[in-house]
């Protein structure tokens, strides 16, 4: 085996969020479903708390914070796909009109306003 056999092949240039979440499901959704939702969102806050201690460490290792954000974005997609949530509609359905409080787009909340 050489080493180049040992890498998987390059992903696709771009995903859609209902490719991802199929992706995540056809990799890991037997063992997501034994874990259930609890145990799955214990290790999603894990993952969570690694990218905000990068974040905060100012790192500037773009590989590394790569790395942490698409770990979050998957353990996100197991929890919708645990309790049977479509990410894509549920975020259609809540930003596809602006902001959810203003409804304008760009947000025109106050900046101390979670939108």
């Amino acid at each position: 085996m050489t080493s180049d056999d040992r890498h998987p092949p390059a992903p696709p240039p771009a995903m859609t969020l209902p490719q991802l979440q199929s992706l995540i499901r056809e990799m890991f959704g037997s063992k997501d479903a034994s874990r259930g939702v609890a145990g799955t969102f214990m290790w999603f806050m894990e993952e969570v708390g690694e990218l905000s201690a990068s974040l905060r460490q100012g790192k500037t290792d773009r590989e590394n914070l790569e790395l942490e954000f698409a770990d979050v974005l998957a353990w996100l997609a197991t929890l919708a796909n645990i309790a049977d949530i479509d990410l894509d509609a549920a975020i259609r359905k809540k930003y596809v009109h602006g902001c959810p409080r203003c409804l304008a787009n760009p947000c025109s909340c106050p900046t101390n306003n979670k939108p």
